[in-house]
């Protein structure tokens, strides 16, 4: 979905605000500033395709949006458990929002597990939409549950609806050919169609949609969409909801542009394609499939007409290998993974340093160590992404800050792997992987150009005169070596994981030559031009320097509006370069009493920065394969600068 939206605003996360007013029908319409919404059921019960269609529904309306998918590692975990509970979260407001938000407004819990699985983290007096066709003895047991929280005063906090979800639904689908079992599936289109009609939400995307996507079985598609209108009668007709909201468009929150909703993974998919497109090269990715990031090799394979080549190997080091051997015959390489996938590719990660060919390693970070938790997020490969190599090799590292944001940092990426002749990671998340908010789609002309020379020709004259080709001579200011497409007459030259001479590229076990090999390769990374670090620091007299990098950027920067709306001094910098760190980072920690870095991790970027610059950084430490709430960094905020 894309819509037209103008100007720029910022504003905090704050507290819903509303309006009351009195419609033409005889429900009241009150009007908040924001809602967060979380849909929660099996993993079988079509949550997050419901949360997706409310979500690009939202993004057509023009809010400005975030999201929080959440579901489990098990392909199809078991029915009525709680480690079988898939959810998606939405936040969605009329001015600029940062993070799917700390606590839902509304849950809808379609089952036993998903009420008990969820109800710790929704306010008093939030409303619960329960499917009550679900709360049988067994399934209510199955999940601990003594007596039916329905009916034990335990949800008197809350605003509860109970509603017959199912029944409701196969009712409404009597007149189709289908199962009571089939009708009861569209249950998930028969709730969304109620909580589009409580936040009065466009109808015709999701209606389009699914034509499309039972094109083959259109009686499927006309009964889903039966169901979908049924929701929204309800709730235009029960007195149960006597109220509706509305939320208007951000028409301020963002610059004027197209916007469309998009996920981290698509983003980083369409800037992997743009930058192909851009450095005139064919794009190749080299993958095996992993959670979470098989969407890339998913998305990629469906642009050949971009010049564009996937390949979905055997195993992850078959899928390197393959990138690699692509980079070498002149195509933009890349493979994608998650942290066990980089383990088995950091042999060849570190030929690629040797051979000094650009390479793009794309880590969708997840909870580990080993399996993990494959569907969770978890920022904890940064050490392995700079370290996890035999001998020195040096690699450099980019990381997205939100889910629009993994289009710039793809071509950012690409741009240093091409001119500077080397591999370099992108290191994504899975919260920003599969969460989405609005991109602006830029320009043609906004993108940067990546286009590379070829070696054509001999570089290098011998003491007697003879013209021949280095394919070790570098570049003065990048210390790139040529790229020689191989083939191309007169630059055969030896490739390799052994030790080269200088320049030659001769196999060399000289140790000054090794020692000089390796000194250059760092200074590569290190001379890698990598704009100064912008700190945001709007009194000036700040003491605290909040510093973070990659997905930690929204809860981050929620969490330092709230404590200045509150009076706090406080100032905050993102990094994005990770290798090389931006020329200016010393100077910046040194302006700052205190510096807190706030990672999901054990302290990774803390050990680095502590270790480079001396500085005695606070970590503060989240590994539970959720993303930072806003409310809880601010706290631990706030005690830091107190402390």
């Amino acid at each position: 979905m894309t819509s037209q939206v103008s100007s720029q605003a910022e504003q905090a996360d704050g507290a819903l605000v509303g309006e009351q007013r009195k419609p033409a029908g005889d429900k009241d319409v009150r009007r908040l500033d924001r809602v967060i919404i979380r849909f929660a059921g099996d993993s079988g019960d079509g949550m997050q395709l419901t949360g997706d269609r409310f979500t690009s529904e939202t993004a057509s309306f023009g809010n400005d949006l975030s999201t929080l998918p959440n579901f489990p590692a098990e392909i199809r975990a078991p029915a009525g458990t709680l480690p079988g509970v898939s959810s998606f979260q939405l936040h969605f407001a009329d001015h600029d929002i940062l993070t799917p938000g700390d606590a839902p407004n509304v849950l809808v819990a379609m089952n036993p597990a998903a009420l008990k699985a969820n109800i710790g983290d929704v306010p008093r007096g939030a409303e619960v939409i329960v499917n009550t066709d679900e709360f049988s003895k067994r399934a209510m047991q199955k999940v601990g549950y003594a007596t039916s929280p329905l009916e034990d005063g335990s949800l008197d906090g809350y605003s509860v609806h109970p509603v017959p979800l199912t029944t409701l639904t196969v009712e409404a689908l009597k007149d189709f050919d289908l199962s009571r079992k089939d009708a009861g599936r569209s249950k998930n289109m028969f709730a969304l169609g109620l909580l589009s009609w409580m936040y009065h939400r466009p109808t015709e995307g999701t209606e389009k949609f699914l034509r499309a996507k039972f094109a083959k079985r259109p009686e499927i598609a006309a009964a889903n969409i039966a169901a979908f209108h049924a929701g929204w009668n309800f709730g235009e007709t029960t007195e149960d909801f006597a109220v509706s909201y509305e939320v208007a468009p951000a028409s301020q929150a963002f610059a004027t542009g197209t916007y469309r909703n998009i996920s981290g993974n698509l983003a980083l998919s369409y800037g992997l394609i743009a930058a192909g497109k851009q450095a005139d090269l064919p794009l190749y990715l080299g993958s095996y499939p992993i959670t979470p990031a098989s969407d890339i090799l998913h998305e990629l394979s469906k642009h050949k007409n971009f010049g564009v080549r996937t390949f979905q190997a055997e195993d992850e080091i078959a899928g390197i290998g393959a990138a690699l051997g692509a980079a070498f015959g002149g195509s933009l390489a890349v493979t994608t993974t998650s942290g066990p996938g980089v383990a088995l590719k950091s042999e060849t990660i570190g030929l690629a340093v040797s051979l000094e060919l650009p390479l793009l390693i794309v880590d969708i970070q997840r909870g580990g160590p080993s399996t993990g938790l494959p569907t969770k997020t978890e920022q904890a490969d940064l050490l392995q992404a700079m370290y996890g190599r035999n001998g020195e090799a040096p690699v450099p590292i980019v990381a997205p800050k939100t889910p629009a944001d993994c289009f710039d940092a793809a071509l950012e990426a690409a741009r240093i792997a091409v001119t500077y002749r080397t591999p370099v990671f992108l290191l994504s998340d899975g919260y920003l992987a599969n969460g989405s908010e609005p991109w602006r789609i830029p320009e043609v002309d906004e993108l940067p150009d990546l286009r590379v020379q070829f070696a054509s020709g001999t570089n290098h004259t011998e003491a007697d005169g003879t013209e021949v080709f280095w394919p070790y001579k570098r570049d003065p200011q990048t210390l790139a070596r040529p790229w020689a497409i191989p083939g191309t007459p007169g630059l055969e030259h030896r490739i390799g994981g052994i030790e080269k001479q200088d320049g030659t590229g001769n196999i060399s076990y000289d140790p000054a030559n090794h020692d000089f090999m390796v000194r250059t390769r760092q200074a590569k990374v290190d001379g890698i031009a990598v704009p100064d670090l912008e700190v945001d620091d709007a009194g000036g007299d700040a003491d605290t320097l909040v510093l973070g990098w990659g997905s930690t950027y929204g809860p981050i920067t929620a969490a330092v509006r709230r404590l200045r709306t509150a009076g706090e001094s406080v100032a905050q910098a993102h990094l994005r370069h990770l290798n090389p760190f931006p020329r200016n980072l010393g100077e910046v920690l040194a302006r700052y009493d205190k510096v807190v870095i706030p990672e999901m991790n054990l302290g990774q970027l803390a050990t680095l920065i502590r270790a480079k610059y001396l500085v005695d950084a606070v970590s503060y430490n989240q590994v539970n394969g959720m993303p930072f709430k806003a409310e809880q960094l601010a706290t631990a905020l706030k005690e830091a600068i107190d402390g």
